[in-house]
């Protein structure tokens, strides 16, 4: 579990480090991205790791009914974190699509997912989407919308919002966690 852990406070400490911390952030220059993309795949995988080893108590599983909203919350989850949002018409207003589609996915994964180890991920990276939402608003008060775009952009994003749904929940069931019932 403390691969679990020390990945999920990597993967905040690398998102909040810019806007906590301008000054030493900006003092790396561009090789500060370099080194915050690094630590990023580094809280990838200690959490990918950290997940698959961890064990913890067992308090809800998967249900057909949680299955199901799990689905549809995974399709809105992807296409919130598309382009989609900030080049359709639909959302364009909409200030942090992709931490909400990060909220939602983190919400579904919950729903089917109702142990200790799942609370820590889910539940760890759902909490930073908020806080991130909180800092960023903080930070720049002053947002503008960009323009609204044509709903042609919506529909090609929501399709490719639905095949890319299809391509992951093969590839969760190929790795032993079906997705579809």
């Amino acid at each position: 579990m403390i691969l679990l852990v020390l990945g999920v406070a990597l993967w905040w400490a690398a998102h909040l480090f810019k806007r906590l911390a301008p000054a030493q952030r900006a003092a790396l220059g561009d090789k500060g991205r370099g080194l915050i993309a690094l630590l990023l795949v580094v809280a990838v995988l200690l959490m990918i790791f950290g997940y698959r080893m961890a064990d913890g108590a067992m308090f809800w599983g998967r249900h057909p009914a949680t299955v199901g909203i799990n689905n549809l919350l995974m399709l809105a989850a992807l296409y919130f974190t598309s382009p989609g949002p900030k080049k359709g018409a639909l959302f364009y207003r909409m200030r942090h699509p992709m931490l909400t589609g990060v909220l939602l996915w983190a919400v579904a994964h919950l729903l089917v997912n109702g142990d200790v180890p799942s609370f820590v991920l889910f539940g760890g990276l759902g909490a930073w989407t908020l806080v991130e939402m909180a800092v960023i608003n903080r930070a720049e008060p002053g947002w503008t919308p960009p323009a609204k775009g044509a709903i042609r952009k919506d529909i090609i994003f929501a399709a490719a919002s639905v095949v890319l749904l299809l391509v992951i929940g093969w590839i969760h069931t190929w790795l032993g966690y079906p997705t579809f019932g």
